[in-house]
């Protein structure tokens, strides 16, 4: 499996750090986009959290997101953003292709709307408590994880 992750605007640093630190632990991370206003990686606080994992996951800034999803579509790269909408399914009940992008969004915004019109799939983490989402770092986690399941 071949997993593009893209960050939609996420403000915090430290997040973005936790995601890289994810991505490389859960293995199959081609490159994670960084776009808007989402840290690039020379961001001395993204170690903190990153502690070295941007050195092992490939990464590039992009001043939008709709520059990395056009990137990823001239490629035929199906795009699933993780956002709670009405067309959302369960991300344990997918059957996923071999190569895929995983949009998350900022951090109380989502991801954009135009970002979602875009997407080939929106998948959500089922909330069983009283709070409707989770941290997004811990959210791209389980994810990853689930994507990379044998």
């Amino acid at each position: 499996m071949k997993i593009h992750i893209v960050l939609d605007n996420i403000r915090s640093v430290f997040n973005v750090g936790s995601i890289f630190r994810s991505a490389d632990g859960a293995g199959s991370v081609e490159k994670i986009y960084l776009c808007g206003i989402t840290s690039p990686i020379d961001n001395p606080k993204l170690e903190k959290t990153a502690l070295g994992a941007t050195e092992m996951v490939d990464s590039e800034h992009y001043d939008t997101t709709e520059e990395a999803i056009e990137e990823l579509r001239s490629r035929n790269i199906p795009i699933y953003s993780v956002e709670l909408t009405e067309k959302a399914q369960n991300f344990q009940s997918i059957k996923y292709p071999n190569e895929l992008a995983i949009v998350f969004g900022h951090e109380k915004k989502g991801v954009e709307e135009d970002i979602l019109k875009e997407s080939d799939n929106h998948i959500m983490i089922p909330m069983r408590g009283k709070k409707e989402s989770l941290n997004v770092a811990n959210c791209a986690s389980i994810i990853l994880y689930e994507l990379t399941r044998e």
